[in-house]
C-alpha cells in the first residue's frame, strides 16, 4: 500500500519539475506593449513601455562583458490613401546595456544623451530600459494639422557588436531580436 503512494508522489513531483520551466520563462524577444504621444510645451513627447526578454546567446554575451545596443525607431507618418504614407519625422534613440563583471553591475546608457543608470540585477535594468518617458519627438509647428500615425519598434543593433561576433549574430536567430511596429493614431 505504501509503494503506490510513494510512486504517485514521485511521479507528480517529476511532472511538476518538467512542466515548470515551460510556464516560467517567456520566449526571447522584444514587445512594445504601449506607446502614446503627449503635447508638452508645444513639443510632442513619447511615452512607451517595452518588454525586453533576452535570448540565451545574448545573455551569455552580456555576462561576458559584450555591450548590447538596442535601438528604438520612431516614425511620425501622414497616411495617404492614394500613395505611400509620408514619413514626416523619424528618430532613432540608441541605448546600450552592459554588464561590468568587476562590480557585478548592469549599466543602461542612453547613447543619444549620455545619461546612464546602474543596477545590481538584470531584471530592473531591462525594466528601466523598457520604460521610455518624455522623449522629445517633434515641435508642434513641424507637424501639419490632421490625422497622423505614430509608430515605434525596438531592435538589437547587430552592427554595434564586436566584429568577431557579428557573423555568428547574423546567422543565428537568437541574435535577430526586434519587435513588430506598434502603431497609434493621433490628431494634431
Amino acid at each position: 500500500m505504501r509503494h503506490p503512494l510513494v510512486l504517485l508522489v514521485l511521479t507528480l513531483a517529476g511532472l511538476a519539475l518538467l512542466t515548470a520551466p515551460a510556464f516560467a520563462e517567456e520566449p526571447p524577444g522584444f514587445v512594445v506593449e504601449r506607446a502614446e504621444m503627449r503635447l508638452v510645451d508645444r513639443v510632442y513627447v513619447l511615452d512607451s513601455d517595452i518588454r525586453y526578454t533576452l535570448s540565451p546567446d545574448t545573455l551569455g554575451a552580456l555576462d561576458m562583458g559584450v555591450p548590447l545596443t538596442i535601438e528604438l525607431e520612431i516614425q511620425l507618418v501622414n497616411p495617404r490613401w492614394w500613395w505611400w504614407d509620408e514619413i514626416v519625422a523619424e528618430l532613432t534613440q540608441s541605448y546600450q546595456l552592459q554588464h561590468h563583471a568587476l562590480t557585478e553591475r548592469y549599466v543602461v546608457k542612453n547613447l543619444n544623451s549620455g545619461a546612464q543608470q546602474t543596477f545590481a540585477e538584470l531584471g530592473p535594468a531591462l525594466e528601466a530600459l523598457g520604460r521610455v518617458r518624455d522623449l522629445p519627438l517633434l515641435d508642434v509647428k513641424l507637424l501639419g494639422s490632421g490625422e497622423h500615425i505614430g509608430r515605434v519598434r525596438a531592435a538589437l543593433n547587430i552592427e554595434a557588436l564586436p566584429a568577431p561576433l557579428r557573423p555568428m549574430a547574423y546567422l543565428s536567430p537568437q541574435w535577430r531580436m526586434s519587435s513588430a511596429w506598434y502603431e497609434w493614431r493621433f490628431v494634431s
